[in-house]
């Protein structure tokens, strides 16, 4: 075996995924499964004479330890600190089964989907261990995952769908936030306005308020400068547009200005939105601090301003898209919690 050889035969097979640059975010899985236990099994359990005890209780303390120990089970599985999980064993009688279902809950660079499915397994593994003395012929089955949310993706849904009691019992986030929303997209750039390359980010903006549920009445190329973006606004303002989105001139260069221009508009700011930005921002790359990402709400028109890259708007997106639809609601006087 020659050197190179050697060196290829050292590299292990198998790694982690790297998540050290990804952003912490809410993460939430719900997984469930059912055990089929038949009449007699069933009939003795919903009247808690089993002989080792009750099956349920045991059930739901057994997933919670299987959720907290999903990384000592799956070798690649990054540990998680959960903040939260609980496994609800439910009763199906026209099926003479036990429909278990685990919800966890954390604040991860990962998901918790694994650690839901585990705890679906062990709850459901320990009703088999203890239901067996009176049914040798246990079967589970129908182990899925329900649904997860955070990250990038966003809410993931089997393609199974969910019952309308599952809909309530967990309340997954709405697929579609900001529908109804008109909105625009504002692209400030003076090379990409002369042509001289395409604007990339402005339709990473369109694609991704329309994976939202708003509707884009406007989209525009314009040049970097204060009155060319202070124009539009005030235009845009009177032409009820909910929503806008600029990308772009929010750097240090001569003719980033695209703060300087909100300056000059009748507006008020809302600064918790770029603190956001920047902050979350800094998990991708130190340089999140450099950004001077703004927003104003000019009349009933919320203003949001971010980079002119299209990496960091999908990032912007991922950070702020899921508090666009609270902010919607305020602006519109909507009762809000």
């Amino acid at each position: 075996m020659n050197r190179e050889h050697s060196a290829e035969a050292m590299i292990g097979n198998f790694q982690m995924a790297d998540i050290r640059r990804k952003r912490p975010t809410a993460r939430r899985a719900v997984a469930c499964g059912e055990i089929s236990l038949g009449e007699p099994a069933f009939t003795m359990l919903m009247e808690k004479k089993m002989p080792k005890g009750d099956p349920v209780a045991m059930a739901e303390i057994a997933g919670i330890q299987g959720a907290k120990n999903a990384a000592l089970l799956l070798p690649l599985c990054h540990p998680l600190a959960l903040e939260y999980v609980q496994v609800r064993c439910l009763p199906i009688s026209e099926k003479f089964a036990l429909r278990v279902y685990c919800e966890a809950s954390t604040e991860a660079r990962t998901g918790v989907e694994m650690e839901a499915l585990a705890g679906v397994s062990a709850a459901l593994l320990t009703l088999y261990d203890l239901c067996k003395p009176v049914e040798p012929a246990l079967q589970i089955g129908a182990v899925r995952l329900l649904f997860k949310e955070g990250g990038k993706s966003g809410l993931w849904c089997h393609p199974e769908p969910m019952t309308d009691a599952e809909r309530e019992l967990f309340r997954p986030r709405n697929h579609h936030p900001l529908k109804n929303i008109r909105a625009a997209v504002l692209t400030l750039s003076d090379r990409a306005h002369s042509g001289e390359y395409a604007d990339l980010s402005g339709p990473v903006l369109v694609e991704r308020l329309t994976g939202l549920g708003a509707e884009i009445h406007h989209t525009e190329i314009l040049p970097d400068g204060i009155e060319p973006l202070a124009g539009r606004l005030r235009d845009l303002s009177t032409q009820s547009i909910q929503l806008v989105l600029c990308t772009g001139g929010t750097g240090l260069g001569p003719r980033d200005l695209t703060l300087e221009a909100l300056q000059t508009l009748d507006a008020r700011h809302v600064p918790g939105l770029g603190e956001m930005f920047r902050s979350e921002s800094r998990h991708h790359t130190s340089l999140a601090w450099l950004s001077r990402a703004e927003a104003v709400l000019l009349n009933d028109m919320l203003v949001i301003a971010l980079p002119g890259s299209p990496k960091a708007v999908a990032q912007g997106m991922d950070i702020l898209g899921p508090i666009l639809a609270h902010a919607m609601a305020m602006v519109a006087g909507e009762a809000h919690a």
